[in-house]
């Protein structure tokens, strides 16, 4: 499978997903919502959010994603400073990148970056609590299944168990 080349709005930020992804999933916990609600209010961004609510990711290896342009201009977001995870946002234009699990050896980009007719197609909508109005098109995870993680863990083992760094310029203080 070839590199896939994405950008952030202004193309300040370049960057490559390689191979195949974990999963193409659709986020619905409640801080996947609050840091929409502020990562859209940023001057300029755009929506990563869809009709229902659902924030879109496409989930690889981070030894498959490389920064090639913009290393500079990423920053850091979370929620509060207890927070498990980040979301790197392009600071030239205020388009998230990704979010980053504490911990975790994989990367969730957001999938407001793919051309909408380029993105790899939904296999499952993840932390979708008590919600009962969502289509039935995919499987609508309640949290997370032993086949998600069966499928991190499965890349992690072809990463040989290593957690590659990923660097940003600072926090983005909102």
């Amino acid at each position: 499978m070839a590199a896939t080349p994405l950008a952030c709005r202004c193309c300040e930020v370049q960057l490559t997903v390689d191979g195949p992804p974990i999963a193409a999933v659709e986020c619905l916990c409640g801080s996947c919502e609050a840091a929409a609600q502020t990562l859209e209010a940023l001057p300029g961004a755009v929506s990563i959010q869809d009709e229902k609510g659902a924030t879109p990711f496409v989930m690889h290896r981070k030894d498959h994603v490389r920064i090639l342009a913009g290393q500079d201009k990423l920053k850091s977001y979370r929620l509060s400073e207890e927070a498990g995870t980040r979301r790197i946002i392009a600071a030239c234009c205020n388009t998230p990148i990704f979010m980053e699990l504490k911990g975790g050896h994989w990367l969730s980009v957001y999938g407001a970056l793919w051309p909408a007719n380029e993105r790899p197609a939904l296999e499952m909508r993840t932390m979708v609590g008590t919600r009962d109005d969502l289509p039935n098109d995919v499987p609508n995870l309640k949290t997370h299944s032993l086949g998600f993680y069966g499928r991190l863990f499965g890349a992690w083992a072809k990463m040989g168990f290593r957690n590659p760094k990923v660097e940003d310029n600072g926090e983005l203080h909102v």
